[in-house]
């Protein structure tokens, strides 16, 4: 009995999770997010200002239903990517109000930056629209 229990429990949540992935939203064939500024290699000073790209697809903010549409999502000196297929939380800064660039005070030493196009829900697009990893050093 416990082994139909697991069985059934385990279908479940991959039925559950199928359809969580079906529902993310479209991205754009051949969309692209990049980082502008500051250039992969580049000695800056803090504060940094950040400018983001997008080519493909438009920013709207958070919450907006538009078509091929998202807002931005950094990850900093992130390690992993977030999950691909659920609310991005903590460890990426959110930018729900379309913004497309940002200033950040980074201590000295070597960063990275990466961009993560999120939808309306801060969810990931499927297939995900994600930067090239952009490593800074900080004087």
């Amino acid at each position: 009995m416990k082994f139909f229990k697991s069985v059934i429990i385990c279908a479940a949540a991959l039925i559950s999770f199928n359809a969580l992935a079906s529902d993310r939203t479209p991205s754009a064939e051949g969309a692209v997010v990049y980082i502008v500024s500051p250039v992969n290699g580049e000695v800056v000073t803090s504060p940094v200002k950040v400018i983001f790209g997008l080519s493909g697809m438009g920013v709207a903010p958070a919450g907006s239903e538009k078509k091929n549409t998202g807002h931005h999502h950094l990850l900093v000196d992130g390690k992993k990517l977030p999950a691909m297929d659920s609310r991005m939380g903590k460890e990426v800064k959110h930018f729900g109000g379309g913004q497309t660039e940002t200033v950040l005070e980074l201590a000295p030493g070597e960063h990275t930056l990466q961009l993560i196009l999120g939808d309306k829900g801060h969810v990931p697009h499927q297939p995900p629209v994600v930067s090239k990893k952009v490593t800074i050093i900080v004087k």
